[in-house]
């Protein structure tokens, strides 16, 4: 029995903690929050046995042998590293920091503790992607020529107008941490390297608007990204999370033989996906099954979360610690930055000497 901490008091505590229990390996014993009263309520609540106020006494508490991080990205590489250094397998929340530096330091850490990690990048643990894996390595589609991300919703930040760390940059967010995050690692895993990448981003006003262009966005809201793949295919990604009854989450992808398409027109960013494939000489997309009868629970995101642990405490189990997932996460991470950077200087910019070495 793996006995885990969790760092967070939303995400942490709605997702991370039913994923967990999900899984029959793993006990649950201690919830950190900033807050030691509501904390300690909440953990009550939970039946989890322990609420602390501050992530450092649950980071160091020698009844929790894993921890599990759901806080802000600027936040989670001091807690991540205090938990690799004390010996402690690590399953963190994207993106794993606010920049490069921060990810660089997680991923040396992760490597010289040989500990299990996992990042929650969990649309790859979601049936209808995993299918579409299959058919991409297939060979199906033959030589891919273009890739476009269409992904249009209106969040709850947005509606209610917050500025919070998923549509405020500085905490490692906005939309390229909150959102574009989880799409540079989906698309690296269905359509291989990005090479290269061009930005332009733009938000709108707390108080509601757009902003005018010589001002400060107060809401990183939209983006849009043209990419060139190591394999020659280019790309589109335009993403906005300020897009009122937009049209939801499609992939299209389309290739020398055949076309593939995942749309979820739906709220749920987990649920509601289709997938759809033709190769020629077909003459119409055909729809392909994709139910996932271990979706049982309230909340569309804890079954593809759920599978990540499950592979997480496998590694913890098998002590197979040599490969961590903080790779994944860092090259993400060098990502957001180029695409920043793109955006600060109206050009494209070169990622291929973006490696996932940081050691």
């Amino acid at each position: 029995m793996v006995r885990v901490g969790i760092v967070g008091t939303n995400f942490g505590r709605l997702v991370h903690l039913p994923a967990f229990r999900a899984d029959a390996r793993c006990d649950v014993v201690a919830l950190a929050g900033t807050d030691a009263a509501r904390t300690a309520t909440l953990a009550r609540e939970a039946g989890v046995a322990k609420g602390y106020g501050g992530w450092e006494a649950l980071v160091d508490d020698p009844d929790v042998e894993a921890v599990a991080i759901a806080t802000l990205p600027a936040l989670q590489p001091a807690i991540a590293i205090r938990a690799l250094e004390r010996g402690k397998p690590v399953f963190i929340d994207k993106p794993m920091a606010a920049d490069v530096a921060q990810a660089r330091a997680m991923l040396v850490q992760a490597r010289r503790s040989k500990k299990p990690t996992m990042i929650d990048f969990e649309f790859l643990e979601v049936p209808a992607w995993k299918r579409a894996r299959e058919i991409v390595a297939s060979g199906a589609l033959g030589a891919l020529r273009h890739v476009a991300v269409n992904w249009q919703v209106e969040n709850r930040a947005v509606m209610l107008r917050m500025r919070n760390w998923k549509t405020a940059s500085n905490d490692g967010g906005g939309v390229l941490g909150s959102f574009i995050s989880h799409s540079f690692h989906y698309l690296e895993w269905l359509c291989g390297p990005i090479d290269a990448l061009s930005t332009r981003m733009s938000g709108i006003s707390a108080e509601g608007g757009a902003k005018e262009r010589d001002k400060e966005r107060d809401m990183e809201t939209d983006a849009a990204i043209a990419l060139q793949f190591a394999s020659g295919a280019n790309g589109t990604l335009a993403m906005s999370c300020a897009s009122f009854l937009g049209s939801g989450h499609a992939v299209e992808l389309y290739g020398e033989d055949g076309t593939l398409i995942l749309h979820n027109p739906t709220r749920d960013y987990m649920r509601g996906f289709t997938l759809r494939h033709a190769r020629r000489p077909a003459e119409a997309l055909v729809e392909i099954p994709t139910a996932d009868p271990s979706d049982t629970h309230g909340d569309g995101r804890i079954a593809p979360v759920g599978r990540l642990v499950s592979r997480f405490i496998d590694a913890i189990e098998s002590g197979a610690g040599e490969g961590t997932a903080f790779d994944e996460g860092y090259r993400v991470q060098t990502l957001i930055d180029a695409a920043r950077r793109a955006h600060n200087t109206g050009v494209w910019v070169d990622t291929r000497a973006q490696t996932l070495d940081a050691a």
